[in-house]
């Protein structure tokens, strides 16, 4: 078992290390010495683990949604589908392995690289909220999950790139992802619902109980692999604990 617990250990040194690099470089300029040292592994403790550079690149960009905690049950399905991706703002400027993972997942160089997997993934967990939503009359006939869906993702996508490219620090992602729900979510969605919804610039950070929170990172005992779409693993007893019924903000009707 402390064997086991010592090759958990030194994945997730690596991934982390890896995901600080190709976040700082990129991945064509990011060298396995560079993660190796600040990983403070050996080499065969890295090849052990991964067989390549783009094998490891593959595991960060996997890791993207498992870093992320669901967001915790709420009384509005789309009170859900706005916490998701205001939790994934939150993390986006705090923790090591997500940011990295965002940036291979936007950047174009290393071809070789299969960038589908988190699109795909953050488009089905939206897309179940929002067809969890339409069932339950939260949003207008006309309003497709589908398309809702998608467009959230690249949209994120987008704000995503202008953020790095503005240097908008810590808050820039958050306050961007509220003003696209504010102006997205009133043409899909139902007045009564909309009335008190919470799309706060701080929601994501209440959601998770937390303030001005250290770095995190992978868990400890959850190996991110590559799976069909939202097939992420995640680790339930983790994801348990990250998730905290957030406080009434603006949208005072959710907790």
């Amino acid at each position: 078992m402390a064997k086991q617990d010592r090759a958990i250990r030194t994945r997730r040194a690596i991934l982390e290390a890896a995901a600080t690099v190709f976040d700082e470089r990129g991945y064509e300029a990011a060298t396995l010495s560079e993660i190796l040292a600040l990983a403070q592994v050996t080499k065969g403790a890295l090849y052990f683990h991964f067989d390549s550079k783009e094998d490891l690149a593959h595991a960060v960009l996997d890791a993207q949604t498992v870093t992320v905690p669901p967001a915790p049950q709420q009384a509005s399905k789309v009170q859900e589908f706005v916490d998701s991706g205001m939790v994934f703002a939150h993390r986006l400027t705090r923790d090591r392995v997500l940011s990295g993972s965002v940036r291979l997942t936007l950047e174009q160089s290393g071809p070789e690289l299969d960038r589908s997997g988190p699109y795909r993934e953050w488009t089905d967990i939206n897309r179940s909220l929002l067809r969890a939503a339409k069932e339950s009359g939260e949003l207008l006939p006309h309003a497709d999950p589908e398309e809702l869906a998608g467009l959230v993702v690249g949209a994120f996508a987008g704000l995503n790139l202008m953020t790095r490219a503005l240097g908008g620090g810590q808050s820039a992602m958050e306050r961007w992802a509220s003003v696209l729900y504010q102006h997205v979510l009133p043409s899909v969605v139902v007045p009564a619902v909309l009335a008190v919804l919470d799309m706060d610039p701080t929601r994501g950070a209440r959601v998770l109980g937390v303030s001005g929170e250290p770095e995190c990172t992978v868990p400890e005992g959850v190996v991110p692999e590559s799976a069909a779409p939202g097939g992420a693993v995640r680790d339930k007893g983790a994801s348990e604990s990250w998730a905290s019924p957030g406080v009434p903000g603006s949208g005072a009707g959710f907790r």
